[in-house]
């Protein structure tokens, strides 16, 4: 099995990107492990609400309980490409890492651009102000998304069209599927 990690700011385009290669494997989104544990818990998925579970559960299980859960779910499909959206940290390659090679992409925006988008893509989760973008940014950085991302082995720039952005992220994958 082959596992690729995706890593990137919030409105970075982590799913814009995935959508270019939603035929070649399975996509897990990390963030959908704490939406998830928000549904079961009957908690409402706003940013704040889910921003307290994500440092509920990295307190009281460790910094790769997310990941972990996500490795789990990857043993179970009998898949041969599975794509992880959403890394946060670097104890949370490390957990994928003791399972495959796992490269690690991650999509760098301008920051004007990121904003934008995050502004108009209406998520229940999403923040609703510049203020609010900063402090989830912050609250990503504290779990160690910047060194995530610093560390990634490949980087794509989403500055681009929509369309020059997927073209250039099946061309990537492709030759990490075939060097894996």
């Amino acid at each position: 099995m082959k596992v690729i990690g995706f890593c990137g700011l919030p409105g970075s385009g982590k799913s814009t990107v995935l959508k270019a290669i939603v035929d070649l494997g399975i996509i897990i989104t990390m963030g959908d492990v704490i939406r998830n544990e928000a549904k079961r818990r009957n908690i409402d998925p706003s940013d704040v609400h889910l921003g307290k579970i994500a440092l509920e559960l990295r307190k009281n299980y460790g910094p790769e309980i997310i990941a972990e859960k996500c490795v789990n779910l990857i043993k179970k499909l009998e898949i041969e490409v599975c794509f992880i959206d959403g890394l946060r940290s670097m104890a949370e390659v490390k957990v994928f890492r003791k399972y495959w090679k796992f490269p690690l992409i991650a999509t760098i925006v301008d920051e004007k651009i990121r904003y934008e988008r995050l502004s108009n893509r209406k998520r229940p989760d999403d923040p609703n102000s510049l203020s609010e973008i900063r402090d989830r940014d912050q609250r990503e950085i504290r779990f160690g998304l910047n060194e995530v991302i610093e560390n990634a082995n490949h980087k794509i720039n989403n500055n681009l069209s929509e369309v020059d952005v997927q073209q250039e992220t099946r061309a990537l994958i492709f030759k990490i599927i075939e060097n894996y």
